[in-house]
C-alpha cells in the first residue's frame, strides 16, 4: 500500500463504513421513536400506497359505524316508544270493552270515557317525542325509510323502514278523537282497537327486524375495521424487539468505526518516522 500524505485510503474507506452505520442507525432509533418502519414513501413506495390505501377503507368504515350507531339509537327509540304505545292499547281496549257494557250508567261511562281519552293523550304525547337525532320513524316525516350508510364507498345503504303509527293511518286506525261517550261508540271501537293493536305489533316487528339487521352489520363493520388495521400494522410496524437489538449491534459497530478512523487518521504519522535523521 502506497504510504501518502495527499490520499489517505483507509481513513476515506473507514469514513464511508461510519456513514454508512450511521445512517443504519438514524433509521433503527427513527423506526423505535416512531414504532414505524414505513413512515413515508421513500422508505418503501409500494407498501406506503398499499397502507394509505387500507387506512382511506379505515376511514370510510369509520364514518359508517358512525351512520349505523345513529341508525340503532333511531331505531331502538321507535321500539321504545312503539312497545309504550301497544300496552297502552291494551288498556284503551279494556277500558272500551268495559265501557261497551250496556249494564253500567252514564256516569261510570263518562268515567271510562275520560280514562280512555288520557290514553290517547299519552299515545300523542308518545308520538311526538320518540324522536332522535331529529328523526322520528313513528310518524310521516321520515316516510318512507331512512337510509344509512352501508360501506366506505357511500355506494350502498341500509334502510330504517318508517312505521307511521300516527291516529287514522293505516297503523293506527283509531281516530285521535275517539270517544266511549256512548254504548254503541263503545262497541264500534273495540274492533278498532283490536285491528290497531295487532298493527301496531305487526309494525313493532318489522321495525325490530330493521333493527336487528343493522346492528347485525355494524358488529361485521367493527370486525372488518380491526382486520384492516391489523393489515396496516402487519405492513408499516416496525419489530421493536428486532430493532432494539440491532440499534444496540449499531451502536457498538458505530464505536467500532470511530476507532477504526481513528487508527487510519494516524497512519501518515509513520512517513514521519522515514525522514527522521
Amino acid at each position: 500500500m502506497t504510504l501518502s500524505v495527499q490520499t489517505n485510503r483507509s481513513a476515506l474507506i473507514a469514513l464511508q463504513q461510519l456513514n454508512n452505520t450511521s445512517a443504519q442507525l438514524d433509521r433503527t432509533q427513527s423506526r423505535i421513536s416512531t414504532g414505524l418502519k414505513v413512515q413515508g414513501a421513500k422508505d418503501n413506495a409500494a407498501v406506503y400506497a398499499v397502507a394509505q390505501g387500507l387506512r382511506a377503507d379505515i376511514g370510510g368504515y369509520s364514518a359508517v359505524a358512525t351512520s349505523l350507531d345513529r341508525a340503532s339509537s333511531i331505531g331502538n327509540v321507535a321500539l321504545s316508544a312503539g312497545e309504550s304505545i301497544s300496552d297502552l292499547l291494551i288498556q284503551m281496549r279494556e277500558k272500551a270493552t268495559a265501557a261497551s257494557d250496556v249494564s253500567i250508567d252514564t256516569f261510570t261511562r263518562r268515567a271510562y270515557d275520560s280514562d280512555f281519552k288520557a290514553l290517547i293523550s299519552q299515545v300523542q304525547t308518545i308520538l311526538a317525542n320518540a324522536e332522535f337525532d331529529g328523526a322520528n320513524i313513528l310518524d310521516a316525516s321520515n316516510s318512507p325509510g331512512i337510509g344509512f350508510l352501508a360501506d366506505a364507498d357511500g355506494t350502498r345503504a341500509l334502510t330504517l323502514g318508517t312505521q307511521n303509527m300516527s291516529f287514522g293511518g293505516s297503523i293506527l286506525t283509531l281516530a285521535a278523537t275517539a270517544s266511549l261517550g256512548t254504548q254503541t261508540l263503545a262497541a264500534g271501537l273495540v274492533a278498532t282497537l283490536k285491528t290497531s293493536l295487532d298493527n301496531v305489533n305487526q309494525a313493532l316487528a318489522r321495525l325490530g327486524s330493521d333493527v336487528k339487521k343493522l346492528e347485525a352489520h355494524n358488529v361485521f363493520v367493527t370486525k372488518l375495521t380491526d382486520a384492516l388495521e391489523v393489515g396496516v400494522g402487519n405492513l408499516v410496524d416496525a419489530d421493536l424487539a428486532k430493532e432494539s437489538a440491532t440499534l444496540q449491534a449499531l451502536q457498538i459497530k458505530q464505536q467500532l468505526g470511530v476507532q477504526a478512523l481513528s487508527i487510519a487518521n494516524s497512519r501518515p504519522q509513520i512517513i514521519l518516522s522515514l525522514f527522521q535523521g
